[in-house]
């Protein structure tokens, strides 16, 4: 290949992670406008989100071909619900939402289907392309946490200490590991094995804004 192959991911989903960054929610993150409804809703569906995510690492734990895949998705399993999801307790303690509650919340239908997707990906699919599956929700917030960051932080507590936890470096480390993986991975694959990882990698991008518009409209299900 011409190219790094995760350098070619990026660039075929340009306009829809712009497309991400531009969104409201994420815009009322960056300047502390955000209503504070959305946040607490996206709070309440992303531990979900979160909960499907870490057993998503540790499926792809059990299928890894290697021990320092192995050892690195295993750590993104723990680094999961011990790390980021903090992030989620700790807005949860200042709103007065209990674990029990976040536990029990009700997936909304975008979150049920990029879950489902997730999970799918996981088990059914090569490994190639779970691990494309599984790039687009670390790098797109890695990325935009640094574009939140680059500008002045919002005075109001709650949106900076999200940007500061998706701009640190140890996030950013995590980042390169898993692009690093998707290149090497995607080295010895096919081309039709590409062309897999090319589309579970669009459709997690995808998935990414959808999820920012379900938290903006306090998405629910119809009936």
């Amino acid at each position: 290949m011409s190219e790094v192959y995760s350098d070619h991911l990026r660039k075929i989903v340009g306009p829809i992670w712009d497309a991400q960054f531009h969104h409201p929610f994420v815009q009322g993150i960056g300047d502390g406008t955000l209503d504070i409804e959305k946040l607490k809703f996206w709070v309440r569906q992303d531990y979900q989100f979160l909960i499907d995510y870490a057993r998503v690492h540790t499926t792809a734990t059990a299928r890894a071909p290697d021990m320092e895949t192995m050892t690195w998705f295993a750590g993104m399993a723990e680094s999961t619900l011990k790390v980021e999801m903090s992030l989620h307790r700790s807005y949860a303690a200042d709103f007065g939402i209990t674990e029990e509650e976040l536990e029990r919340e009700q997936k909304a239908p975008t979150c049920q289907g990029y879950t489902d997707f997730l999970v799918r990906a996981a088990t059914a699919e090569p490994f190639e392309v779970t691990v494309a599956a599984v790039l687009p929700c670390l790098w797109s917030f890695y990325e935009k946490g640094l574009r939140l960051a680059s500008q002045p932080l919002p005075n109001e507590e709650l949106y900076a200490r999200w940007i500061k936890t998706y701009s640190n470096p140890a996030f950013g480390e995590d980042v390169e590991r898993c692009r690093s993986l998707v290149d090497r991975l995607a080295e010895a694959a096919s081309p039709e094995r590409r062309a897999r990882m090319d589309r579970a990698f669009i459709t997690s991008s995808r998935y990414e804004y959808l999820f920012w518009e379900m938290c903006y409209t306090l998405q629910t299900w119809p009936v």
